[in-house]
């Protein structure tokens, strides 16, 4: 005959569950917020993505100021495009406020990216619709940046070209 384990086991077993899921929580999901949003930052590249976004920004102005090809100019394009889709996965934040202006700020790079890139052979209004857009990257991710400060009381370094000094995402 089988027996039903007693609600003692059971609530017991159910417990321990928990705790050991708890315990498998990433450092970004326990903890005080600065340290939440300080982990995130370090093992999403959180500022290396911000500082990316910004030289890819800067790429397309380049291309477009010295009159590249299309060919090269919708490269540069893809490039934003394909960075700010990339850093989309790389959220949420431990920060609702900090994941809502990443996301708005890396999807107003993807249509930077994608004007430009559907602009590159001539079509002027979407090329001045992707500088609008590129204009208005640089202030949302001076704000993500403001809200990294403001939660962690460090800046992140946003340096795309030498690794922090110990592994210090803020550059410290």
């Amino acid at each position: 005959m089988h027996r039903c384990p007693s609600p003692l086991i059971a609530t017991a077993v159910a417990l321990l569950g928990c705790t050991l899921a708890a315990g498998c929580a990433g450092q970004e999901q326990s903890g005080p917020p600065a340290a939440r949003v300080s982990t995130w930052v370090a093992g999403a590249g959180g500022g290396a993505a911000i500082g990316t976004l910004e030289v890819d920004s800067r790429n397309i102005d380049l291309a477009l100021s010295r009159h590249d090809p299309p060919a090269a100019i919708k490269t540069v394009c893809a490039l934003i495009t394909t960075d700010a889709e990339t850093d989309i996965g790389n959220l949420p934040t431990p920060d609702d406020q900090l994941t809502t202006a990443l996301n708005t700020a890396y999807e107003d790079a993807s249509s930077a990216g994608n004007d430009c890139f559907n602009g590159a052979s001539g079509t002027e209004s979407l090329l001045r619709r992707s500088r609008s857009e590129r204009l208005r990257l640089a202030t949302l991710l001076k704000d993500a940046t403001d809200r990294i400060v403001a939660v962690t009381g460090r800046t992140p370094s946003t340096s795309t070209t030498r690794p922090a000094p110990n592994n210090d995402p803020f550059g410290n």
